[in-house]
């Protein structure tokens, strides 16, 4: 499985989706979809949690006719999650009985990609979110949806909104909640430098991933930053380490760590400073991509340096965070030609772990199995090395 996050009007995660891979259904060849289906939200969600994947906001999960029937949803907390009920759901007696219930049980319902047909209507007064597939339909028709709905007490949310143009004109027409990779898409509004204090953060993330960068030199940089010291000190004591004893030394802190994980903190403080502007879904993105991508290539059988595959996802977004065209921000870091390659033309050897880290988090699963085949990566495995990602990406977000 997968997630994909909801945003409100402030650009603030409000929930996640999550997407769960089709391919699951060749797991259960006994039983048919619904059953196997069942298996798969029961079996995944008690032995993960909610809690976990969904970082302690709303996850919204699709529910097929069958599911809803058999009332699967009240199997999970009512405050976890929202029933988000397929587009090609039809609206009977029994599927509004079972929402009824639901709702009546503190449950919020979602009708997902939403196409105005009037059986719909006996919906309406039982649902929460209305979602709207802003690729799949007109402007023009969406506007007549929303004003065909402001009867009922709804609250609309934009699906597949791929850029900040569309965010704008979903908000101006009353969306209460976004969906999509426009927050990972640069506003580029004009050509402009990069400002000196942002470039020297920028030097400072890809000076401390170069293999020559010595451990005194490191502990140094950390001594001068107040802000710095004190973040390693919260990081090394989140419960992502679950220490029985508090780390309150700073070089404790670092010696616990190791060269490679304290070069990887002074990375993410300096990317976070980097991002104090923009959504923090994007900085976790990131973050979530370069834990990826290192994952991947420690158990990839081919010969590459995992502390570039780290440095590449944590760049790969980039151009979103300082609103500037990738090959410009390459331009003036000294980064690996491996990395350059990657991040500007998606090409090289480096390049197929980050199109498989992001085809993941898409949800894009066909390509996500092709791509692991290409790698040499058992793909049956890419959820462990996700979850660990989003777990650790969750636990520095706290700091």
């Amino acid at each position: 499985m997968a997630r994909q996050p909801i945003f409100n009007k402030k650009k603030r995660v409000k929930a996640y989706e999550l997407l769960f891979r089709d391919g699951i259904l060749n797991s259960f060849p006994d039983t048919n979809g619904e059953q196997a289906t069942s298996k798969l939200l029961s079996d995944s969600f008690m032995a993960i949690g909610i809690e976990q994947i969904a970082g302690g906001k709303k996850a919204f999960i699709n529910f097929t006719e069958e599911l809803l029937l058999r009332k699967i949803p009240t199997m999970f907390p009512s405050e976890k999650i929202v029933v988000e009920v397929l587009e090609d759901v039809e609206p009977h007696q029994g599927v509004v009985e079972a929402c009824q219930e639901m709702v009546e049980g503190g449950y919020e319902i979602a009708l997902d990609d939403f196409v105005y047909r009037p059986s719909l209507e006996v919906l309406l007064p039982l649902t929460t979110v209305v979602k709207i597939d802003f690729q799949a339909l007109p402007i023009d028709e969406i506007k007549i949806y929303v004003e065909k709905l402001a009867k009922f007490p709804v609250k609309f949310l934009a699906e597949k909104v791929e850029t900040y143009e569309e965010f704008q004109t979903a908000l101006a027409m009353g969306f209460d909640y976004f969906q999509g990779y426009f927050f990972s898409k640069p506003q580029i509004l004009s050509e402009r430098d990069i400002s000196p204090s942002r470039l020297n953060l920028l030097r400072i993330m890809a000076e401390v991933n170069k293999e020559d960068f010595s451990f005194e030199d490191l502990e140094k940089l950390i001594r001068r930053d107040v802000s710095i010291s004190y973040k390693l000190l919260r990081y090394i004591n989140s419960a992502y380490f679950r220490r029985l004893k508090e780390i309150s030394s700073i070089k404790q802190a670092i010696i616990l760590l190791g060269e490679m994980g304290i070069r990887r903190f002074l990375s993410l403080i300096s990317m976070s400073r980097l991002a104090s502007d923009k959504p923090d879904e994007l900085i976790r993105t990131s973050i979530i991509r370069a834990r990826l991508c290192e994952q991947l290539g420690k158990v990839s059988p081919k010969q590459v340096d995992i502390s570039e595959l780290f440095t590449l996802g944590l760049f790969s977004l980039i151009d979103a965070i300082l609103d500037n065209h990738m090959k410009n921000i390459m331009e003036n870091l000294p980064l690996s030609e491996g990395i350059k390659s990657a991040l500007i033309e998606r090409k090289g050897l480096l390049a197929p772990y980050l199109e498989l880290a992001k085809a993941y988090e898409a949800g894009l699963w066909e390509k996500v199995v092709n791509l692991a085949e290409e790698l040499g990566i058992s793909d049956e495995k890419i959820p462990e090395y996700y979850l660990d990602a989003v777990t650790w990406a969750d636990s520095y977000a706290t700091l």
